[in-house]
């Protein structure tokens, strides 16, 4: 299964998009959430970034702390 993924920056906490990062990457449908957002930071280069981690239905969310951005993880169908 494939999956898109999104790193912007962020404005007063809202999404802002005046730049973005995009990848994507390929993973079984039984990831779990965690190895999921472990395979998403290495694509993005935020390996050993730590933050908070949110599911907004099927997307995931990972805010990094100390940083005005924001990840996400979306299926692709």
């Amino acid at each position: 299964m494939k999956f898109r993924i999104e790193y912007t920056d962020t404005f007063a906490g809202e999404v802002n998009y005046s730049w973005v990062r995009r990848a994507t990457i390929e993973a079984p449908e039984t990831i779990t959430d965690t190895a999921l957002m472990r395979r998403a930071k290495k694509a993005l280069g935020l390996s050993g970034v730590r933050g908070r981690r949110e599911i907004w239905g099927e997307t995931l969310v990972f805010r990094p702390y100390g940083a005005c951005t924001v990840l996400f993880i979306m299926p692709e169908y």
